[in-house]
């Protein structure tokens, strides 16, 4: 399924409740648990002894998650929640109606003192038909079959610079949509300024900024 080998074939089904029931969440998330999902199944599990893979520095195992959903769309927070209290690297597979989309966070390691896993971001596919999406094992560890998994689901949002680590290439993606984001305001800003003075000043830091991303 989906192009795993079937050494890595897992098949549980996780009840959804495990993931909000007596747990300090908002009813608000709880009520997305309970409406937008169906169902939720451990499809894979990526591992040194299903894989015939040595173990990464920060990566031992990921898991694919197939996330059967009432309709084709799902908060992001409820990814998020999931990811919190799975201790290992997750692939979610999202299905509705015959069509699925792949999400994965960029989930880096705890930090000493600390036992959470921090996701930075989450990138996705588009929606294709179940049968198209399909990934490949590349890599000879699981560090670098995680980092492939993450490049084939955020497509030409991570392309990498000759030998750029992962975690290079996302913070050149966030600081990318910050520029972007900070560009926008300033365009609409500069949009609505009558002083010339203050119009000068917003088009040089437009400059500036746009400079900045021209070499992202």
């Amino acid at each position: 399924m989906f192009g795993f080998p079937a050494s890595t074939v897992f098949g549980k089904r996780i009840p959804k409740q495990k993931f909000y029931e007596n747990i300090d969440i908002s009813s608000a998330l709880k009520r997305v648990f309970a409406e937008q999902i169906r169902l939720i199944y451990w499809r894979n599990k990526l591992a040194e002894v299903t894989l015939n893979l040595p173990k990464g520095e920060t990566v031992t195992e990921i898991e694919i998650f197939e996330v059967m959903l009432n309709a084709p769309q799902l908060d992001e927070a409820v990814l998020r929640q999931i990811d919190r209290q799975i201790s290992y690297h997750i692939l979610f597979v999202l299905t509705c109606d015959g069509k699925a989309q792949a999400w994965i966070g960029y989930k880096e390691a705890p930090s000493s003192g600390n036992s959470a896993f921090k996701v930075s971001r989450y990138y996705h596919t588009n929606w294709v038909p179940e049968n198209e999406l399909q990934f490949r094992i590349d890599g000879l560890n699981m560090d670098a079959v995680y980092e492939s998994l993450v490049r084939q689901i955020a497509g030409d949002a991570l392309q990498a610079d000759a030998g750029e680590s992962l975690q290079a290439s996302v913070a050149r993606d966030e600081r990318r949509r910050q520029l972007e984001k900070q560009i926008a305001a300033l365009e609409s800003k500069l949009h609505k300024e009558k002083q010339l003075n203050r119009q000068m000043e917003i088009n040089a830091e437009l400059k500036k900024l746009k400079k900045e991303l021209g070499v992202l």
